[in-house]
């Protein structure tokens, strides 16, 4: 039998373009297909959950789920399953409740799918831990169901500490804002992040991703472009391997007090330079934001000290 690869030629020819496969392939020893134990266990005290995937028009997105410590949950050896889905309205609603991907998002035709190719990532600010879990989803009775064909977990790096949540009564979803690109008021929004989340997909999958630093280390440089530093990190090149693939990509933006999102979905590139450093830019298509799109107040952010200083 031969051996896992988790690598697919996307982030091979990253690997070897900044000359790291040898320790790619220490690092990816990591990634299993199993749910282990105490990754089941930092599963059930989530209250959030990040998922990336393509909707059924072939757009990516990264989606916020929310609910009660719990309501993720390994429910078999490779499978994880979440109550109440995506909030009703949101870009990947339908796409998970057919449970079927558009034929573009996995190289098959719909009808011959086994489920919608989708990447999360269980990420706990009051720990600086996070955990991703890749695979297929299908719609169940009470939410969905995910599949597994990649778990692992990442360092802390580049991830702010906010000490403890609450739950804010009586918040609810307002009506979304859709444009075709950012307003004045959502450039300033992205300029002020600290963290977000970010989709890519590639031939037979998708993931989800992180990206933190101090206020400002991504710049909105018009109304339809975007640009974050790709600072270091475990040289697996998981997201930039898809981008190098596909270059779809979807960004999720959290207001961590007010609970608001900012959704974009567009394409992205890497620019590699000529010192060793690398800068993404994201062309945004279209802007989705739901103001008290989640129900937790989150306490202010201690900053991680590997955050690079901002030039």
């Amino acid at each position: 039998m031969a051996a896992y690869d988790p690598y697919h030629p996307g982030s091979r020819a990253v690997q070897d373009h900044v000359g790291v496969r040898e320790f790619a392939d220490h690092v990816g020893r990591s990634i299993g297909q199993g749910i282990r134990p105490v990754a089941a266990a930092f599963l059930e005290l989530q209250p959030m959950l990040v998922l990336g995937a393509a909707d059924r028009t072939g757009r990516v997105w990264a989606s916020l789920l929310t609910g009660a410590p719990g309501f993720v949950r390994a429910t078999g050896p490779r499978q994880i399953s979440v109550a109440g889905g995506v909030r009703e309205g949101d870009p990947l609603a339908d796409t998970l409740a057919a449970g079927t991907p558009a034929a573009s998002s996995a190289g098959v035709p719909v009808g011959e799918a086994t489920g919608v190719p989708v990447g999360t990532i269980a990420l706990d600010p009051r720990t600086r831990r996070r955990m991703r879990l890749n695979g297929r989803a299908r719609p169940t009775p009470r939410g969905f169901a995910v599949e597994a064909d990649q778990v692992f977990s990442n360092c802390p790096k580049y991830l702010q500490k906010r000490d403890h949540y609450e739950e804010v009564p009586r918040r609810a979803a307002g009506a979304a804002r859709r444009s075709g690109q950012l307003h004045p008021e959502q450039r300033k929004f992205v300029e002020a992040a600290d963290t977000f989340f970010l989709a890519t997909v590639h031939g037979h999958g998708a993931d989800a991703s992180h990206r933190g630093g101090n206020p400002g280390f991504v710049r909105a440089d018009s109304p339809s472009e975007l640009s974050w530093r790709d600072y270091p990190g475990n040289s697996m090149f998981l997201t930039l391997g898809n981008l190098a693939a596909d270059p779809r990509a979807g960004l999720l933006l959290l207001d961590w007090v007010t609970g608001t999102t900012l959704q974009l979905t567009g394409t992205a590139r890497t620019d590699f330079e000529p010192d060793g450093g690398r800068t993404v830019i994201f062309t945004v298509t279209e802007v989705v934001e739901t103001p008290g799109a989640s129900p937790l107040r989150w306490s202010a952010p201690e900053y991680s000290p590997a955050n690079p200083p901002l030039p």
